[in-house]
């Protein structure tokens, strides 16, 4: 009758049939003062197990074994090994089963020197072939990492039964040593032990471990063999192996074929969901598991908050959070670190704050979690506070810590605080880490430090694609393609195999210095490895060939494309608008529209600027004022520049003043810019006074102001007031930037200055000059010397424009006979208006396209005509 009790966990029951025995008046024999203990014990009455024991005349070790058995059941491992001791002092020798027991306790207790007391004892008394010594001393010695151990006495067992072997299988698999797992599953013979249910789970856990899909696949196929697979114990583990070896739809089949899946296997099958990527299937599985009463529990609640992390959703997070609170979660420690997280990842800043706050207990997760959201201007000076606090508090950083403060610096550009959180790095021996390292190569780049970035890459222990990404990506967005080229093909060179982000920052590099022949060979490569099409790497061959004076193939590219986002349509139009090519970024701007692509900021700078360039005033106004009205962009500084350049080239002043004085933003340095640009080009001297006068105030060493204002007055033949400009210039050490112009011939860079006198060809290209200056006269062109801002001889300023560096590179161009029928020329300055008439006379007189790219825009010159309708 005890024994049912205790199988039924009835305690009051069970009770009273103790008062019925003591009521009784007779002395309980000694099976019945074990059974009394074994039924407390069993349910939980610890107590009451240890008052038994005590009132008990003769306590043999039978009766120590059950209490010590009822404590190791209940988890007190401690209390397990001290009775033990207990026993021993009173000098009562135990045997295969109190040692088997006290072994259990101590892998509760993870009290590995105890345990190999106990193995001594074993050996000491002739007991250590029983084999629940054997299993309960693997246990131990698996549970504590010790598989050298655990091995050794599972191969001195005489004889080795299933307990053994799925003990020994087991600590490999709890250990992640999933090869070991599948050697000693192969060394199993007897069939019945190998294709039992239990083992064949092992096993798949074991695999699991190590993400062996071919070996759990091939043990998938023993278990439909065997008739396992319709065991919901191993279709658990099947479930899990899949999950772990990142096939969601393998686990997900087999999900489908379970009739009561427990919340651990609807738990692994979200999360494996989750990991792949797929949030929104994760989350359907979610409601679904709801709705069929099943129960979450802190794992499936924590992994559901991160897939609404990763979605952006805060209001399906905050569902989550509101399932929490129902289910009693809401104070669970695994939920509120993925809590924080999300709040801090989704802007909500105060709620991330209010949940950590209420925490009982913080650990470093915790202030990761909190640190992981600082981001933005608004809350940048609060991680500096934080990462404090936490190291006040006494909390170590871990490699989380260091890469959440270090993206937020790269976020924000704050290079001091980035430097003292690196000499925390270095203090805790992070500075070899690779996670680490490629988050401090990021923070370098991003804040421009480049020899920083270097001697921290040169010093990282292992440098894996990441890293080597991060380096070239910094290298092209400081404009240094050609050192993020070398990278690459030293990076190539170790043998690290380049993903589509590695592609495209290289790609960049190439758009950056306009190299065409690097950007086809890395085209080429994105072929072979069949990353053409991903949408990374697509957008930025789509730019380089853009950027590299080929916007056919720009446009060729994006046409193939089967899939597009807001990202490539930007890439185009934005494209068609440096090209000159306004009607085609019109309409692939209203196609995008049609598709159904929202349009953000980038999009409208690609717009503005091809009206700009078109001259569509009215309707460069109607997109501007739509961004707010129509799609609640908040216009930047950057389109109310461009908005400037749309009415200046109109020649619209009054709306500019009236525009400049409405701004909602600070008038700054780019706005001024355009103004005093806009005031070149239609000679307004008065307004152009104003612009620079403001731009030597805001920004006093930039010296393309002084050099327009001076191309102001001297276009009015004011040349005292050029060379007052000139000698604030020299006084002040600003240096007029030389205009340069480049090509790029069998890939090798060709650079001219003004007036160069360096180049090896030069004579030759003096001759075919001499040449084209008299085949263009022929066809009406007249040296326009209103563009040579000095005050020299009328002969001298023709001389002059014929040095130009664009001229120069055209000239080689033509003596070096460029192949392709395309000569592209690139220009750090804008060309002038007397070069701009040249090249196209020149253009109607040779059987080739010119391309010239100068800082504004590209100009492509055919048939004596600019696709820029001498509109720029």
């Amino acid at each position: 009758m005890l024994r049912d009790c205790a199988a039924g966990m009835r305690l009051n029951e069970g009770k009273m049939i103790h008062g019925c025995i003591i009521r009784s008046g007779s002395e309980p024999d000694l099976h019945l003062w074990v059974s009394l203990i074994n039924f407390y014990a069993k349910c939980g009455a610890l107590d009451f197990s240890r008052n038994v024991f005590e009132l008990m005349s003769m306590k043999d070790v039978v009766s120590w074994t059950a209490l010590i058995s009822g404590f190791v059941a209940q988890g007190h491992g401690m209390e397990s090994i001290e009775l033990f001791c207990q026993m021993r002092r009173e000098d009562v020798r135990p045997n295969e089963f109190t040692l088997s027991t006290v072994l259990k306790g101590c892998s509760v207790s993870l009290d590995l020197n105890f345990g190999k007391q106990i193995h001594a004892e074993a050996v000491k008394i002739a007991v250590l072939s029983d084999v629940y010594i054997g299993s309960s001393l693997i246990d131990l010695y698996s549970k504590s990492g010790e598989m050298e151990y655990a091995d050794g006495v599972f191969r001195m067992m005489p004889e080795k039964n299933n307990v053994l072997w799925n003990a020994l299988l087991n600590g490999y698999a709890q250990v992640g040593n999933g090869k070991a797992v599948l050697r000693l599953f192969n060394e199993m013979e007897d069939p019945e032990m190998r294709f039992s249910n239990y083992t064949l789970s092992i096993v798949l856990k074991g695999i699991a471990s190590f993400g062996a899909f071919i070996a759990g696949q091939g043990v998938h196929s023993i278990a439909i063999k065997v008739g396992g697979e319709t065991d919901d114990f191993v279709r658990c583990s099947l479930v899990n192996m899949y999950s772990k070896c990142g096939v969601a739809n393998y686990a997900l089949k087999v999900f489908e074929t379970m009739e009561n899946p427990d919340i651990v296997t609807w738990s692994s099958i979200i999360c494996a969901l989750d990991q792949e990527g797929l949030k929104e299937e994760a989350a359907k599985l979610f409601h679904r598991m709801m709705r069929s009463g099943m129960r979450p529990n802190e794992f499936t609640l924590s992994t559901l908050v991160s897939a609404a992390t990763d979605l952006g959703d805060l209001r399906y997070g905050q569902s989550v959070h509101a399932c929490a609170h129902k289910f009693g979660l809401e104070f669970d420690h695994l939920v509120n670190n993925a809590l924080i997280a999300m709040y801090m990842k989704l802007g909500s800043i105060y709620d991330g704050y209010r949940i950590f706050n209420k925490m009982a207990n913080w650990d470093v997760i915790s202030w990761n979690a909190l640190l992981s959201g600082f981001h933005d201007d608004e809350t940048s000076d609060q991680v500096t506070r934080v990462f404090k606090q936490m190291l006040t508090d006494g909390f170590t950083p871990n490699m989380y810590t260091f890469i959440s403060i270090l993206r937020s610096c790269s976020s924000l550009s704050n290079i001091e605080f980035g430097k003292q959180v690196h000499s925390h790095v270095i203090k805790n021996k992070f500075v070899g880490d690779g996670y680490v390292g490629t988050a401090l190569i990021d923070m370098y780049a991003k804040c421009g430090c480049m020899e920083d970035v270097e001697a921290i890459f040169s010093r990282l222990n292992e440098k894996d694609v990441f890293a080597w990404t991060v380096i070239i990506s910094g290298y092209s967005q400081t404009n240094q393609g050609e050192k993020a080229a070398r990278l690459f093909n030293q990076m190539r060179r170790e043998g690290v195999i380049p993903n589509e982000f590695t592609l495209a920052s290289s790609l960049r590099g190439c758009s950056a210095i306009a190299s065409l022949e690097n950007g086809r060979q890395l085209h080429s490569l994105a072929i072979k490895a069949g990353q053409s099409t991903d949408m990374f790497v697509s957008s930025a061959l789509i730019d380089m060939y853009a950027k590299c004076g080929h916007i056919d193939d720009a446009e060729a590219l994006f046409n193939g494309m089967q899939s597009n986002d807001t990202v490539l349509w930007n890439t185009i139009i934005c494209g068609y608008s440096q090209h000159g090519e306004g009607d085609k970024a019109l309409k692939a701007f209203r196609q995008m529209i049609n598709e159904g692509f929202l349009p953000d900021g980038v999009t409208f700078l690609g717009i503005l600027s091809a009206c700009s360039h078109m001259g569509l005033v009215e309707e460069g106004k109607k997109h501007f004022y739509s961004m707010s009205e129509s799609y609640g962009i908040t216009p930047s500084i950057e389109h109310y520049a461009c908005l400037v350049d749309v009415l200046g080239r109109a020649g619209k002043f009054d709306e500019i003043e009236r525009l400049i004085e409405d701004m909602e933003l600070t008038p700054n340095a780019l706005i001024w810019e355009n103004v005093l640009g806009t005031c070149k080009v239609h000679g307004n001297v008065e307004l152009g006074e104003r612009a620079a006068e403001k731009l030597f105030q805001i920004d006093p060493e930039t010296d393309s102001n002084y050099i327009l204002l001076s191309n102001i007055y001297a276009s009015k033949g004011r040349w005292n007031d050029v060379s007052r400009v000139r000698k604030s210039m020299s006084s002040q050490g600003i240096k007029k930037e030389p205009g340069c112009s480049w090509l790029e011939i069998d890939a090798q860079i060709h650079v001219f200055l003004s007036q160069d006198s360096s180049h090896p060809r030069l004579l030759d290209i003096h001759r075919k000059m001499e040449e084209l200056r008299e085949r263009v006269s022929e066809v009406g062109y007249i040296p326009n010397t209103k563009y040579v801002p000095h005050n020299v001889t009328e002969k001298e300023k023709r001389e002059n424009l014929f040095n130009h560096s664009e001229r120069l590179a055209l000239g080689f161009a033509l003596i070096s006979k460029v192949n392709g029928g395309r000569i592209r020329i690139f220009k750090n300055l804008r060309i002038c208006g007397d070069c701009h008439e040249f090249i196209k006379c020149v253009s109607s007189t040779v059987d080739q396209e010119i391309v010239v790219r100068d800082a504004s825009r590209f100009h492509h010159f055919r048939n004596g005509i600019c696709s820029c309708k001498d509109y720029w």
